[in-house]
């Protein structure tokens, strides 16, 4: 499985980035004002570095105002600021197609043919895609798969565009994403056995947001040809490990921003424009969430001058060190593939996401104690479709800002409770 690449001894990973990464964890005032606690919880949102929280300050208070609104230089100086902002993220993503030209008022980037257009985050981003561009791709009898799997924000919008198809006659059928047993990764195999001439398009995600796993999505292309159209979400990827539009044969592109060190209620659709309708969002666009925009630009800025190959290894490094350690303890089950939990496995594969249970304790209990040894988790059933409520588990996220001493300090914590 593609993804981080195994390390026989990660805590030597570790030492060696240190250097590199010390002051990197004192650009976040939260984390800096508060050494006590361990914040474990990036997958769900991300801190701030102070760089980007300068942005918005910057921004609000030299030019604030309306994009494509006004002719005055302070709306003249926002409507350059989406434009750069959507020229920003095709850069990021690698897209070295031709120059973005940001749409006036909807935060809009659009070039030929790729694009990018602004939304309020990964949820909407992928609901705008099912709502305003599947529908005039599809014909009664086709068909489209999704994965059942994944975060509900992947399966729900296209369990919504079918129902509105129906209400005005149109019968698609939507077909389950296949998955290995006991492991949660896509099964290319039965994909290629499920799809069939009607098979229209396919949603899936890069990074899953429980297993941790890096989902092989270049095997999805190759199980449903060259023709189908692909919308990946990238929500977990994106500001967590280098991310090419340019390698992902994909025709969508889905994250948040404030998963990527940006402010809440932002994030992007980048969509690559060669396969099936050109995709424009419907409706009256009305005023973007301009600061959170800034603020998105400015992450990417600051990931870009940290280095995402970097974080991505710091992070799976931490991530190693915490699976090994959870394989020795009988009491924790740890989900996703189990040959991937010792240290210098071939099949290594988690990035910065480790999610477990314990055999006898609950996961709102289990939070609530790690919480009182300084630990902020992720505890519930992290909005996985297909799951019942009180299934619950224990997800540890990681980020660039979190240590091996709290690593450390967390599998302490966890061996106590056996």
């Amino acid at each position: 499985m593609a993804g981080p690449s195994p390390q026989a001894d990660p805590r030597a990973e570790l030492r060696e980035l240190a250097p590199w990464q010390r002051p990197l964890r004192a650009d976040f005032p939260i984390v800096a004002a508060n050494p006590e606690l361990a914040y474990l919880d990036s997958a769900a949102t991300g801190q701030k570095p102070r760089q980007v929280l300068d942005a918005v300050y910057t921004y609000l208070t030299t030019s604030n105002a309306n994009a494509g609104r006004g002719s005055y230089p302070w709306a003249n100086a926002t409507t350059a600021l989406v434009a750069g902002a959507a020229e920003r993220v095709r850069e990021f993503l690698g897209d070295r197609s031709a120059k973005a030209e940001a749409g006036a008022g909807a935060g809009r980037g659009a070039a030929g043919p790729s694009s990018v257009h602004f939304t309020g985050g990964t949820t909407e981003g992928l609901r705008t895609v099912a709502r305003d561009w599947l529908p005039q791709l599809l014909r009664d009898g086709d068909e489209i798969v999704v994965p059942f799997g994944d975060h509900r924000a992947n399966l729900d919008p296209w369990l919504e565009a079918r129902d509105l198809l129906a209400a005005r006659g149109v019968r698609i059928a939507v077909r389950e994403l296949p998955c290995q047993a006991g492991t949660g990764d896509y099964d290319a195999r039965a994909l290629a056995a499920l799809a069939g001439p009607r098979t229209r398009f396919v949603a899936a995600t890069h990074v899953h947001h429980v297993y941790g796993a890096d989902m092989n999505v270049h095997r999805i292309r190759e199980a449903v040809g060259p023709d189908v159209p692909i919308c990946l979400d990238a929500a977990q990827s994106v500001g967590h490990q280098p991310v090419s539009a340019a390698d992902l044969d994909v025709d969508f592109l889905v994250f948040s921003g404030h998963k990527a060190l940006a402010l809440p209620g932002t994030g992007a659709v980048w969509a690559r424009g060669e396969r099936g309708p050109a995709f424009r969002p419907g409706g009256w666009a009305g005023t973007p969430n301009t600061a959170g925009i800034a603020s998105l630009a400015a992450a990417l800025d600051w990931l870009e001058a940290a280095g995402v190959e970097r974080i991505a290894r710091w992070t799976a490094a931490l991530a190693s060190v915490l699976t090994d350690g959870l394989s020795r303890m009988p009491a924790y089950e740890v989900l996703g593939c189990r040959s991937s939990l010792a240290a210098g496995t071939a099949v290594q594969r988690r990035g910065s996401i480790v999610t477990f249970r314990h055999q006898g304790i609950g996961s709102q209990d289990l939070g609530f104690i790690l919480f009182s040894h300084g630990f902020m988790v992720r505890s519930d059933d992290h909005c996985q479709a297909g799951r019942d409520p009180r299934d619950g588990s224990v997800r540890v996220s990681l980020h660039v800002y979190n240590t091996l001493e709290e690593m450390e300090k967390l599998l302490t914590a966890l061996a106590k409770l056996q």
